[in-house]
């Protein structure tokens, strides 16, 4: 019986799995114990969009939200020129 040589394959394959799972451990490592890490940046944008929203997004930083909501689907319609 011939040796079917398609060890090859499966050690690329295999580098690829590890490559893959040391990433994910490099990536584990870098965000440490702060397993809320995304929830706390969107936390953090909420809490800007609200006083952007108090503000009538007229204060420094809330330029960035005036085209998305500014229009009549959204609901909150701003005139910034006034």
């Amino acid at each position: 019986m011939k040796d079917p040589h398609n060890h090859r394959q499966v050690g690329y394959s295999m580098i690829a799995v590890a490559g893959s799972l040391a990433a994910i451990g490099l990536i584990a490592l870098f965000i440490g114990g702060d397993v809320l890490y995304g929830d706390n940046i969107q936390r953090d944008n909420t809490a800007h969009f609200n006083e952007c929203k108090a503000n009538d997004f007229k204060t420094e930083g809330c330029e960035k939200y005036h085209d998305r909501i500014n229009n009549e689907i959204s609901g909150i319609y701003v005139d910034l020129e006034n």
